[in-house]
This record gives C-alpha cells, structure tokens and sequence, in this order.
C-alpha cells in the first residue's frame, strides 16, 4: 500500500510516546478515496477466510471496516463506546484501555448484530499493543462466533501488538509498518 505510506510519511506527525497522528486523512478527516484503496486491499487479503461479518471499534476502524466490508460484499459491525437507549438490555461488553485516550474504554455490540456461527474480520486502524483488538476477540468469542483474520491499516511492531495476537492462530495483516518511532521520526518497514 504504497499510497498509504506515503501519506504517513508526508502528512504523520510523530507526537512521542508512540502516537502518530494520521487526523488529516484517516481518524478525523477521512480520504475517501485512500480508504476505498486501503479496503479493497484489505478484502483481497482476507478473502481465502471467507468472513461472513467485519467487526471493528468506534470511531476511527469505522472507515477501513466499512471499505472492506463493501469490497467483501458482507456487513461492518462496529463495537460502541457508550450504550444507545436502542440496544437491548443484554449486551456483549468488555473493557480495553485505549492508547489515545489514556483510560479504559468500554466496548459493546449487541448480540442482534454478532450472531454464534460468524466468521468475524476484526478490521482497526492501528495495531499498537493489540489491546483493543483482544477486545474485540473477546467480544466475537462471547457471541460464539470465530475470528478468521485481524487487519489493519497501521502497524507500530515496537508496541507487541502483534506478538500479543500470534497465539490466534489467525491471519493478521497491516498495511503499513512502522518499526521505529524514536528521536520524533517515522521510520516504515520496506
């Protein structure tokens, strides 16, 4: 995904301690036409898994979820942070710390949207320390359905999020790495 990673490159800001800040095209303002490329590479990496339903987390997965979604030809569901009056008393929840924020977020899916069966694509923005996507693990297992495969658009491999996934024994796919963050650079993997 060259286009990706020219676009951390020209347009990422390095904030220290491990956050990047891709606001301008990905987690704020969104390039459309970056995510509809992001997504339609995604699919075609995830296809040989056969996923029945892409899962992903509020707010900033929704855009890569939905593009993969679309490129798949199944529906995104994405994990809320806070419980509509709409949802059903009986919820799926679990709790992840969130990097940006610096606190525990809560994450919740109804169970009318994750059903026993599925064949969940966990979809995110970032792979960091892989928390918010065990998260969603946890919440695809409580709704007895199976993860197939984990993407996401960033991976920063000096965070483990990767190690912290392996023992899934899924496939788990990033399309841009980054290896070093230090001394405010941005360093990619080739």
């Amino acid at each position: 995904m060259q286009a990706l990673k020219e676009r951390i490159l020209k347009e990422g800001k390095n904030l220290g301690g491990g956050i990047l800040k891709v606001d301008n095209f990905i987690n704020h303002q969104v390039d459309p036409q970056l995510m509809d490329a992001c997504g339609a590479e995604l699919a075609r990496r995830f296809a040989h898994v056969r996923p029945t339903r892409v899962l992903t987390a509020e707010i900033s997965g929704i855009a890569p979820a939905l593009t993969t979604a679309m490129h798949l030809g199944i529906s995104v569901v994405y994990a809320r942070k806070n419980k509509p009056i709409t949802m059903p008393n009986q919820v799926y929840l679990t709790i992840a710390p969130s990097h940006t924020k610096g606190q525990m977020v809560e994450l919740i899916v109804s169970p009318e949207y994750l059903k026993p069966g599925e064949r969940v694509l966990i979809i995110d923005d970032f792979l960091a320390t892989g928390q918010t996507i065990l998260g969603l693990v946890r919440l695809t297992e409580a709704a007895g359905a199976t993860v197939v495969g984990i993407g996401t658009l960033i991976e920063k491999t000096f965070e483990g999020g990767r190690k912290a996934l392996e023992h899934l024994g899924v496939p788990i796919e990033s399309l841009a790495v980054i290896t070093s963050m230090e001394n405010g650079q941005i360093i990619l993997a080739p």
